[in-house]
C-alpha cells in the first residue's frame, strides 16, 4: 500500500503536498483565534491551541493534511479587551476565500474548515458558499461548538459558552501549564428572560470594567463557571468532538481523502 502523506503541511515538502492535493487528499483548514481574551485563567491563544489539537488528532487517525491555522478573525464581542485581535467580517471572509482559492489552484479538491469560534460562523459559511459558487470545490464546515455534545453528560454546567467549564477542562487536558485556576471564578448569571416565544437576537460585548447591558455578561472575558473544570472532563470533551468529526468525515468524504489508487 502506498504511504499517504498526513499531518501539518508546514512539516512536508511542497511536491509531496501538491501531489497529495491533486490526488484528492482532504485538507483541513483550522480556524481559531491566536489572541482573544479567555478570562484571567486561560491564555489568549486558547482557541488556536484547541483547534490545532483537534486537527492533529484527525491527522493521527486519518490520512488528512492540515493547513496553517487562521489565527486572526472576526471577534467583535472582545473589542473591549486590548490584547484581543479583531478584524472586520468582510475582511475575514476575503481572507478565508483567498486562502481557499490558493489551495484550490494548487489542486485541492476536498476542503474542511474546522472553525473554533462563534462570531466567525457567519463569515465562514458565506466564504464556503462563495467558493462553491465560483468553483467545482464544495467546502465543508465544522462549527466545533456543535460537535461533541455527547460529553455534556460529564459536565456540571455545559452552558457557559466561553472560558467556561468545558473550555477550561479542555485546556487542562491539553496545556495544564497554561491554566491558572487560582484566577478562575464563576461569572454572574444573566437575567432570566420573562415570558416565552420568539426573541430578538442582539449583538453582545463582554464587558471590561463596565456594567454590562441587558443580555450581556461581564467577568474579565469569560462566562459560565470554570471552577468546575477538570482534565478528565476535558479529555471526554475532546474524545466526543473527535468521534463526531471522524463520523462526519466518513459520511461526507468517504475515501476521497485518499489519493487515487491507494487504500486504507
Amino acid at each position: 500500500m502506498t504511504a499517504v502523506p498526513t499531518g501539518r503541511i508546514d512539516a512536508l515538502p511542497w511536491p509531496t503536498v501538491a501531489k497529495s492535493l491533486v490526488g484528492g487528499s482532504l485538507l483541513v483548514l483550522p480556524i481559531g483565534a491566536a489572541a482573544k481574551a479567555h478570562g484571567p485563567h486561560l491564555p489568549l491563544g486558547t482557541d488556536q491551541f484547541v483547534v490545532e489539537a483537534l486537527a492533529d488528532r484527525l491527522a493521527a487517525r486519518l490520512p488528512v493534511l492540515i493547513a496553517p491555522t487562521i489565527g486572526i478573525g472576526y471577534f467583535p464581542a472582545f473589542v473591549e479587551y486590548p490584547a484581543s485581535q479583531h478584524i472586520s467580517a468582510d475582511l475575514f471572509q476575503v481572507l478565508l476565500e483567498n486562502v481557499m482559492r490558493r489551495f484550490i489552484a494548487s489542486g485541492a479538491k476536498n476542503l474542511l474548515l474546522l472553525n473554533n469560534g462563534v462570531s466567525t460562523e457567519g463569515p465562514v459559511i458565506v466564504a464556503a458558499h462563495t467558493i462553491y459558487a465560483e468553483t467545482d470545490v464544495r467546502p465543508s464546515v465544522a462549527q466545533l461548538r456543535l460537535f461533541g455534545r455527547d460529553a455534556d453528560q460529564h459536565l456540571d454546567d455545559p452552558s457557559g459558552g466561553h472560558a467556561d467549564e468545558p473550555e477550561t477542562s479542555v485546556m487542562l487536558a491539553l496545556r495544564p501549564d497554561l491554566v491558572d485556576l487560582s484566577n478562575a471564578a464563576p461569572a454572574p448569571h444573566e437575567k432570566a428572560p420573562s415570558g416565552s416565544g420568539p426573541r430578538f437576537a442582539r449583538p453582545v460585548r463582554l464587558a471590561n470594567g463596565r456594567e454590562p447591558d441587558d443580555g450581556e455578561s461581564s467577568f474579565l472575558g469569560a462566562t459560565g463557571d470554570p471552577t468546575r473544570a477538570t482534565a478528565a472532563k476535558g479529555q471526554a470533551v475532546l474524545a466526543a468532538i473527535e468521534a463526531d468529526l471522524i463520523s462526519e468525515i466518513a459520511r461526507v468524504f468517504g475515501d476521497t481523502s485518499l489519493p487515487a489508487g491507494t487504500s486504507r
